[in-house]
């Protein structure tokens, strides 16, 4: 049976409307005003808006990493995007060390499939570059995966040096496949750990001295000169800082392919949470790691600006307390160090909400602009554009009916994601999804779950996509 959104104000990247939206199917049919019933669901939006669902860029459920493996999978996971408003995500498939690219994919997809709650795609992180890896980067196309990331970070375990990072750019550019980095200076960060384990510096807070600012921001710009020098599209992802911003800037403005993306967290959590009392301060731990209040305002200029093209999560959730009540070990694995506490934060659920309080609320950009990060610009950049991040007839009815004026009070008591913190407790947001569409079929209806494990669907991506 056919859905007919009446009275609601559609936003998109570019425009303002109000109208009808009517669904049938899995896609929008039709726009316009007083649209016939014609035997429809008839759903009345008034006072509300339409947002194109969201899409998390950067995510990584069900990861092994440190001993254990992050607390969400691709149900849970997708749940709780739906229910803060995104609709599809790409997450990353880890290649095994010693393995193939082909063997991680099919791991990935297992992990995914009968799970699955929402729409999904994948990036892939190289992690073993061998001759015969750099031969199968073309292949990934036909598995609809189009982006590949490498670490310039994490010495002795995923960190290439630049020969590789540079011939992988040449290959990329050629398949047209995008090129993620994540940089920061693994060398760098090496030493200045074993510096500070060396004198028993060992607490939380010492994850962010032995990750500067300036080995981000020097990675970035050694990656963004690689990038011109290749002619590969690159994209730099979690960026922090106002000194990697201006990398990412001089690149741009010399006419490079290079895009950036942030992650919520660095607008919000700063170094002060790292020293929390007692261990509190490893719920934050995260890699690049939350900086100075200082830099927040030029990741909000940024994305505004569009010196940075999309806003993502890095979700990546640990149980604080791990290793109880059935649960798997969590931050607690890093109590005798900081080099142990596993990298990540949670924040699929919370996206689109602080976004919109700190953005839209707060004065930063427009309702459309915060479409464009949150949706169209990711959908563009990945491959997925226009099936996904806009509401137009003939793409897919992932629509958010959004409450501009509720207002939700974060909570770990109260979200769906798998773990027991929330890096926002507490923070009361201005703004919050009413109901949730997944390609023309309901899947949340206030605080009421409809969506069904296994209807997600893979998302075959297209190569050579936009640079923005």
């Amino acid at each position: 049976m056919p859905t007919l959104i009446r009275n609601g104000t559609i936003v998109t990247a570019s425009d303002t409307i109000r109208a009808d939206v009517l669904i049938d199917g899995e896609q929008v049919a039709l726009i316009g005003r007083n649209l016939p019933e014609a035997g429809a669901t008839v759903i009345d939006a008034s006072g509300k808006l339409l947002l194109p669902g969201g899409i998390d860029v950067h995510t990584h459920l069900e990861l092994p990493f440190g001993g254990t493996v992050s607390s969400d999978d691709f149900f849970t996971g997708h749940r709780a995007a739906a229910f803060g408003g995104t609709t599809s995500h790409i997450d990353f498939v880890i290649q095994p060390i010693g393995g193939s690219l082909k063997q991680g994919i099919d791991d990935w997809h297992s992990k995914a499939t009968g799970k699955a709650a929402i729409d999904y795609g994948f990036h892939i992180a190289i992690t073993d570059l061998r001759d015969e890896v750099m031969a199968e980067i073309p292949s990934v196309v036909e598995e609809g995966i189009t982006s590949l990331k490498l670490f310039m970070a994490y010495k002795g375990v995923f960190q290439v040096d630049d020969t590789t990072l540079f011939r992988a750019m040449q290959v990329a550019e050629k398949h047209g496949l995008l090129v993620m980095v994540h940089a920061e200076n693994g060398d760098v960060i090496a030493e200045l750990t074993a510096k500070l384990l060396a004198e028993g510096k060992t607490a939380p807070k010492y994850h962010a001295v032995a990750h500067p600012a300036m080995a981000e921001a020097e990675a970035t710009g050694r990656a963004v000169a690689l990038a011109g020098i290749s002619g590969a599209s690159l994209y730099v992802v979690h960026m922090t800082c106002e000194e990697s911003l201006e990398q990412l800037a001089l690149g741009r403005a010399k006419g490079f392919r290079v895009m950036g993306e942030s992650c919520t967290q660095y607008l919000y959590v700063f170094e002060k949470d790292l020293a929390r009392p007692g261990f509190e301060g490893a719920k934050f731990v995260c890699s690049p790691p939350v900086r100075q209040p200082k830099d927040a305002p030029f990741l909000w200029k940024a994305l505004a600006d569009g010196t940075l093209q999309a806003i993502s999560t890095d979700h990546c959730p640990f149980w604080y307390e791990g290793g109880v009540n059935g649960r798997v070990p969590g931050k607690e694995l890093g109590k005798a160090g900081f080099h142990k506490i596993p990298n990540g934060m949670p924040g699929i659920e919370d996206r689109m909400a602080v976004m919109w309080h700190g953005g839209v609320n707060g004065g930063h950009y427009s309702p459309n602009r915060f479409v464009e990060i949150t949706a169209t610009n990711p959908a563009k950049i990945f491959g997925l554009y226009p099936r996904k991040g806009t509401i137009a007839p003939g793409c897919d009815a992932d629509i958010v009916i959004w409450d501009p004026e509720k207002e939700h009070t974060i909570s770990a008591a109260a979200h769906h994601m798998n773990t027991d913190y929330n890096v926002y407790e507490g923070m009361t947001v201005r703004g919050w999804p009413e109901k949730v569409f997944l390609r023309g079929r309901l899947i949340v209806d206030g605080d009421a779950w409809l969506g069904e494990r296994g209807s997600g669907q893979f998302l075959r991506r297209k190569p050579f996509a936009e640079v923005l």
